[in-house]
């Protein structure tokens, strides 16, 4: 059969077209695997060859009490701050999609505004506000009240960590509330159901791919927090991070570091994973919806 044969089948046109997608993002891999990868290879090789080859950090890890207690407290401080999140994030996000545009623009410039602020900057105004003699305990014992205790205990720390990480749960819930239609509601309540039953019902269910995505990022970036901890918490409330920066940078135990890290990311991938059958589920069921 000949090459110009008419009835010869010719590949797709979108055949030789295929790989461009992929070379566009080729860069950002690179880049990634360049900045992340490689350092995070780095610290696995020297959890397993410092100060010899073998698992000696992560048997001196699990043997030591204080280390899991440090690991455990470091997720459940993760999760409160998650949780924190959501509560102070969800009646902002549904605000900015029913108010207009002039007062959503405010809105959001208040959601932007803190990232143009150092983290340090911010961590250190908490610890004016939270302190024994700060503006939050002055004004309780103005109103005939008595102080409380805040900085350097948990909750200052959770205070500290869900106001700088706020901003990544009300995006994500904003980007998906954006998109209900707020007719449903309306129509609900217009077939007799009352506004609580028809937010139970219809609303938060399709918010909740917001929700599920903001926990995520927040949790996340929770686990790795230093400086807020650092600043805010005392003894009874130091993150596994704070471990790991007095073994590198004090003791020099890069080995014993990297183990910390090693075990902190492979209980994220874990959570994570064991969470990812239960978001499906949901995400299915709110696109049913």
């Amino acid at each position: 059969m000949s090459a110009l044969d008419p009835t010869t089948p010719s590949a797709p046109k979108w055949a030789g077209r295929a790989w461009r997608p992929f070379a566009l993002t080729l860069p950002a891999l690179l880049l990634l695997a360049a900045v992340i990868g490689y350092p995070l290879l780095t610290i696995v090789l020297r959890s397993l060859s410092e100060p010899q080859w073998g698992a000696q950090n992560y048997v001196w890890f699990f043997g030591t009490p204080v280390n899991l207690t440090v690991l455990q407290r470091t997720f459940v401080i993760s999760a409160w701050v998650t949780l924190v999140c959501i509560i102070c994030a969800y009646p902002y996000a549904y605000l900015m999609t029913a108010v207009g545009p002039r007062v959503r623009l405010a809105l959001v410039l208040c959601v932007l505004i803190p990232f143009w602020v150092s983290g340090v900057v911010r961590t250190l105004s908490w610890v004016i506000l939270l302190q024994d003699s700060g503006v939050i305990n002055s004004l309780l014992r103005s109103a005939g009240f008595d102080g409380v205790r805040l900085i350097r205990t948990q909750t200052g720390v959770v205070i500290g960590m869900a106001q700088v990480l706020l901003p990544f749960m009300i995006l994500p819930l904003y980007s998906v509330m954006k998109g209900i239609d707020l007719r449903l509601m309306r129509a609900a309540q217009s077939l007799g159901a009352r506004p609580s039953r028809a937010f139970f019902t219809i609303y938060l269910p399709l918010s909740l791919p917001g929700v599920y995505a903001g926990a995520i990022i927040v949790f996340i970036l929770a686990l790795g927090f230093y400086i807020t901890p650092a600043l805010l918490g005392g003894p009874r409330s130091t993150m596994l991070s704070t471990l790991v920066q007095t073994q590198v940078l004090s003791l020099l135990q890069w080995g014993r570091g990297g183990a910390m890290g090693v075990v902190l990311l492979v209980a994220t991938f874990v959570l994570l994973a064991l969470a990812a059958p239960v978001m499906r589920s949901r995400y299915r069921e709110a696109g049913r919806r």
